[in-house]
């Protein structure tokens, strides 16, 4: 840390009322809003298979696809989805038909229609719960077991935003780099990467030796982060100090299932890893964006 303040030099004094005079700036500042809604009428489509996701590659979403193509490879054929891709860069989690799904405007959101009356799912921890109850599969049977997944879920679900919207906001996406809230987020962050390290000191898992959801929330963003592709920060937090959270990614992230789930509904990066609509396994194979874009020419 450096000698100099940056809060004695920009000093901000809060007015007794807020008011939303401007955008507040970085990368999702026109969509920042601070009110709820719908901003525009859009219905959402709907494919063949009972489950409909609509969601983007980020961290959160890639937890539900991972969960979905690992309840598909147990041989699970009612865990056959649609997931459609939801752009938040330009506001379609505002769309009427989003909001309807979830009043949070948020991604992923998961529709149900296999019952009477459709179900709505929202919240990533909610969702990668709904299914495990639902098909009784990776959330272990026995009390202790349970409840130490159900631990490590809730934790991810309380620390994620100080990684995300903490640390990741104020180092990638601020329009400005403020000392303070950098040194701040990142002493957290890398507090974190020590709770995950020691526990994995002892346990393959997060729950123990049986894979299982509370390993599909934590991996997409803090094995995002020690593979460098979620922030570009693994220098910066000396990721590969962390030796036993570094095992457990490299284990998680060589899973087929993790491997595909990471794919669904992502729209950079290499177009080999696109696959930006999911209604088949086979579009694994045939509808990457690199082989859409092929047949175009």
């Amino acid at each position: 840390m450096s000698d100099t303040n940056q809060s004695d030099t920009n000093q901000y004094t809060p007015p007794k009322i807020w008011k939303w005079e401007s955008e507040n700036g970085g990368r999702f500042a026109k969509i920042n809003r601070p009110i709820a809604g719908a901003t525009h009428e859009q219905e959402l489509p709907v494919g063949e298979h009972p489950l409909q996701l609509y969601s983007l590659a980020t961290p959160n979403g890639v937890k539900i696809t991972i969960m979905l193509e690992e309840l598909l490879a147990l041989g699970h054929s009612g865990a056959e989805y649609d997931a459609y891709l939801i752009d938040i860069s330009e506001g379609a989690q505002f769309g009427s038909g989003f909001v309807e799904l979830n009043p949070n405007s948020k991604i992923p959101v998961l529709a149900d229609h296999s019952g009477d009356e459709l179900t709505r799912v929202f919240e990533s921890g909610s969702i990668l719960l709904y299914l495990a109850e639902k098909f009784d599969a990776f959330l272990p049977r026995e009390h202790k077991a349970r409840t130490e997944c159900l631990n490590w879920l809730f934790w991810l679900m309380g620390s994620a935003p100080y990684l995300g919207g903490g640390f990741g906001h104020f180092y990638s996406y601020a329009p400005i780099k403020i000392e303070y809230c950098i040194d701040r987020f990142t002493m957290e962050v890398k507090r974190q990467f020590d709770v995950l390290d020691r526990h994995l000191a002892n346990n393959q898992y997060m729950a123990g030796d049986e894979y299982s959801i509370a390993d599909m929330a934590i991996w997409p963003w803090y094995g995002g982060v020690m593979n460098n592709v979620v922030y570009e920060a693994a220098e910066f937090l000396e990721a590969h100090t962390y030796t036993n959270l570094n095992r457990w990614t490299k284990e998680i992230g060589q899973r087929d299932a993790v491997k595909r789930g990471k794919m669904v509904n992502r729209a950079w990066g290499d177009l080999s890893s696109q696959l930006r609509e999911r209604h088949h396994a086979s579009d694994f194979e045939l509808r990457t964006q690199d082989k859409l874009e092929s047949s175009k020419s």
